[in-house]
């Protein structure tokens, strides 16, 4: 069994979901201040939105587009010491519409983090395997320290002062190419990313990419390490059967990104509180502002998520999918199992 020392996953990574008011509410029950909260309206067609607290309240960036950051003074206002508080955008927060929002605990603001060539800022959570890391781009190549102690699977670049594609470092493709999370392309092969350099237990390397390190712009990562029972970054292959691949993790998943890596195809995203019963797993799809769909293309079970349609985008024959989960642990350090759905 999958043994782990996070016994309650949820007060690292939570997801919330609460219906919009049009006017200014705090939404709490997370469990823990968030350090990034990742937002999208379920109803309707608004973008995806993103804010931390390294880069501060109402500083938000769109995954599902290359625009640089822009100030919603009406978005994310604040981060409180158990949610958060929301005004009146589309993003965030209409009248009657639902949404769904995902929360990752860091260390607050950051502080500063000399490890690489090029000096970083830094909020991380080392238990949960999560950083935030900003620095401001050289145009040259160089490293910069991600505070992980540990070396990070997936990493998620923005550059947040000009239009530029997210970049995604994936283990499992390699320090040779890259996915975007604003793009339904498959793996590209490129030597600006990464230089071709793995990431180690303390920094993480970028060259001349504009989308990484261009000179004086302001770059933000977030940054994911595996831990035990918690956490598991990896890929499977697909097998265009609605009887597909299971793929075991060692904990329940709560939450799990998937992006078809050798195929042109959009993102998926799920969580157990949509509806969070089996079959009934909607889904979202990072690369679109598109509403919520009832597509029930992933199973979440007691040690792992199943395959349970044929589609493309999760499920297409002899295609390689990359993915991240976080969930529950099977057996924490407490002995005490988690129950099968």
């Amino acid at each position: 069994m999958a043994y782990t020392t996070i016994n309650k996953s949820s007060l690292h990574m939570n997801t919330k979901l609460y219906t919009g008011t049009g006017a200014t509410q705090s939404i709490t029950g997370i469990n823990f201040q968030p350090d990034m909260t990742w937002f999208k309206h379920r109803s309707g067609t608004s973008e995806h939105n993103i804010y931390d607290a390294v880069r501060g309240a109402t500083k938000r960036i769109i995954p599902n587009d290359n625009s640089a950051e822009g100030t919603q003074s009406n978005g994310l206002s604040a981060f409180g010491s158990d949610g958060f508080t929301v005004v009146d955008s589309n993003a965030t927060n209409l009248n009657n519409e639902t949404y769904a929002s995902w929360n990752w605990k860091a260390n607050g603001a950051g502080s500063a983090n000399t490890d690489g060539s090029i000096n970083s800022t830094v909020s991380v959570n080392q238990t949960a395997g999560f950083s935030i890391v900003k620095w401001t781009g050289t145009q040259s190549l160089g490293t910069v320290g991600h505070g992980l102690n540990s070396v990070p699977k997936m990493i998620i670049i923005k550059n947040t002062s000009a239009l530029e594609n997210w970049i995604v470092y994936h283990n499992s493709l390699g320090n040779t190419k890259n996915l975007y999370l604003d793009a339904t392309n498959a793996e590209h092969t490129r030597s600006d990313t990464f230089n071709n350099t793995s990431p180690t237990s303390s920094v993480f390397t970028v060259n001349t990419a504009t989308g990484v390190n261009k000179t004086g712009s302001t770059m933000i990562a977030y940054c994911f390490a595996e831990k035990t029972g918690y956490s598991k970054i990896g890929s499977y292959v697909g097998n265009a059967s609605d009887d597909g691949t299971f793929i075991f993790t060692g904990f329940k998943p709560a939450f799990v990104i998937i992006k078809c890596s050798t195929s042109v195809e959009s993102w998926v995203l799920v969580d157990n509180k949509r509806l969070g019963y089996n079959p009934d797993n909607n889904v979202l799809k990072p690369d679109t502002s598109g509403v919520e769909a009832t597509d029930n293309d992933v199973d979440l079970l007691s040690n792992g998520f199943k395959i349970i349609r044929n589609t493309g985008y999760v499920n297409a024959s002899g295609n390689t999918f990359t993915y991240m989960a976080f969930g529950q642990s099977l057996v924490g350090d407490n002995n005490v199992p988690c129950t099968a759905r």
